[in-house]
């Protein structure tokens, strides 16, 4: 066990999920905790829900290891949870808020100003990628907002890096397709 720390993360649990998960899994966490949590803070903005989902994260990453298949690096993958738990997390939260806003009568509209535009032309683009299919979501969060090259992520996915590159092609133009499409009836409403 002293030479641990000399492991990669894939031989490290090769070597003890089954047999020690409780010192893979400290391993591991010593070894991912503070990139995980700088990862939550800079998506979060908020340390008190950075340190909640670093927490959660490390909890449902442990619980999934074993689904764990080395398509690509460890912390490739643990970082994909990290990323997509906190976005997910974020979500819920805005939703929650949306109609917690929708339910009060009192609410004003303010005139229409820059900040208020680009607002919607945010909510429009996320109620555009909303029509994706998750798969095709995930592929574009990889590539998008978490950096991955496309050979990375045809590696994770065990695909062609042509196969990859149409597929996010397509995702974009249908964004693009749907994104014009509801800001045509959004203004058509208007």
């Amino acid at each position: 066990m002293n030479n641990t720390h000399m492991l990669t993360d894939e031989e490290m649990i090769r070597a003890y999920f089954s047999s020690q998960p409780t010192h893979c899994f400290e391993t591991l966490y010593k070894r991912y905790v503070n990139k995980v949590y700088r990862r939550c803070l800079s998506l979060t903005q908020d340390t008190t829900k950075a340190e909640d989902f670093t927490h959660d994260i490390f909890l449902r990453a442990f619980s999934k290891l074993d689904a764990f298949q080395e398509r690509a690096r460890f912390s490739t993958w643990l970082y994909s949870i990290a990323y997509n738990y906190c976005l997910d997390q974020l979500k819920l939260a805005r939703r929650i808020n949306t109609i917690i806003i929708a339910d009060d009568s009192a609410f004003d509209i303010p005139e229409a100003d820059e900040s208020l535009v680009h607002e919607e032309a945010i909510q429009l683009m996320e109620r555009a990628i909303d029509y994706l299919s998750p798969k095709d979501i995930r592929l574009l969060r990889l590539k998008y907002e978490e950096g991955l090259s496309v050979n990375e992520i045809a590696d994770l996915y065990s695909s062609k890096v042509n196969t990859v590159k149409m597929r996010l092609k397509r995702s974009r133009d249908r964004i693009a397709y749907l994104y014009k499409t509801l800001q045509y009836h959004q203004t058509k409403r208007l």
